[in-house]
């Protein structure tokens, strides 16, 4: 089986974590998903007409992915909406039962900006009355956000909104202030995507189901994933076929204004990336679990040629040359050695929901034909 695309939940809060530790400690700083809409490349040529590096692993030098649109565009075939729905909710502390009677307003907040997607995909983004600060496509740019830079939700900004129902997935919080909203009459879905490449899919049910369009819902599902599986096989074709030629990746998560360095392992959602990469999660060989803080030996040990970042992650420890200054153990790296590294928008570069497609394909661009 594939390596699973969607993250565990808990590994998910523990993301939260780092993210609320390297925010909270600069609160002058602005989270940089909470900025206006990333850029975007437009159209482009199929990956099999690109011209892909001889030797994607000893390729030098540094690059940026960019999606080659971030518009949310809805899903054809859509049924009509049903409502009233009484539907499970996938509460931390087990299912309750949840009746979803109006969804004239949409509140969609997740880490990622996956469910907002999702809801706009599904064609009720004109319901939604607001955001998070991943939630960075256009589409949405207008809304107002209702999470502070630490991602975490503010109940007062919520409620000033009035939505009729609030979808999440507990990757935000504090979780006791989102059950606050749900005694306040806010309709509160927790969804709870399977830890597979299904999850996002299956996310796609969910929040149809949540909204009385489960009919659509499926459509998408479906959609997603077809265009999944055509687009890791296009991958497949233009990246190396031997272990010995594919790229050894590592995912580094930086936040240098609060000295934040952490290696993505196993189940942490970078893994699954890689591999639908056709790169070698050079994390998961040397036995990397989950979200740790990086350390000198573990670096030396992965020895990766390619390390994924986050474009304000990187920005904050002064870029590539701020980075391999000072932290010598990188520069040791074959990464480090040709400067090496890719980054993307951190809004979207862990977007696991309709995104995903896109944020693959512009990867892959980045990773195997830099130059193109």
């Amino acid at each position: 089986m594939p390596t699973p695309f969607y993250r565990r939940r808990g590994t998910l809060l523990s993301l939260v974590l780092v993210a609320t530790i390297a925010l909270t400690s600069c609160a002058a700083t602005p989270h940089p998903a909470a900025s206006t809409a990333e850029p975007t490349s437009g159209p482009r040529v199929p990956l099999s007409q690109l011209t892909v590096a001889t030797s994607p692993r000893t390729a030098s030098g540094e690059s940026t992915a960019v999606l080659e649109s971030s518009a949310i565009v809805p899903v054809a075939g859509g049924s009509a909406q049903q409502l009233p729905v009484t539907i499970s909710s996938h509460d931390l502390d087990g299912d309750k039962q949840v009746t979803v009677s109006s969804t004239d307003r949409i509140l969609g907040l997740d880490l990622t900006g996956s469910i907002a997607a999702t809801i706009f995909r599904l064609g009720l983004g004109s319901s939604v009355v607001g955001r998070d600060i991943s939630t960075t496509f256009p589409n949405a740019a207008a809304l107002p956000i209702v999470t502070t830079s630490g991602h975490s939700i503010n109940a007062e900004a919520i409620l000033a909104l009035r939505p009729t129902v609030l979808i999440t997935d507990g990757t935000i919080g504090p979780i006791d202030v989102v059950l606050q909203l749900r005694d306040a009459g806010v309709a509160v879905v927790f969804v709870k995507p399977e830890p597979s490449i299904a999850g996002i899919s299956d996310l796609a049910r969910q929040v149809a189901a949540a909204l009385g369009v489960a009919a659509t819902g499926e459509i998408l599902a479906t959609s997603l994933a077809a265009d999944l599986a055509a687009k890791i096989a296009e991958i497949a074709a233009i990246a190396p076929s031997t272990a010995a030629a594919k790229v050894r990746i590592l995912f580094l998560y930086l936040r240098g204004t609060s000295g934040i360095y952490y290696l993505f392992g196993e189940e942490s959602g970078a893994d699954a990336l890689i591999n639908s990469l056709g790169g070698i999660d050079v994390a998961g060989e040397i036995g990397w679990s989950g979200m740790k803080p990086m350390t000198d030996e573990a670096l030396v040990a992965a020895n990766p040629d390619l390390i994924l970042v986050m474009t304000n992650g990187l920005k904050s420890v002064g870029g590539v040359t701020g980075l391999l200054e000072s932290k010598p153990a990188i520069a040791l790296t074959n990464a480090g050695k040709h400067r090496r590294f890719v980054d993307m928008a951190d809004g979207e570069i862990l977007s696991f929901g309709p995104r995903t497609v896109g944020v693959l394909d512009a990867l892959a661009r980045a990773i195997y034909a830099p130059n193109s």
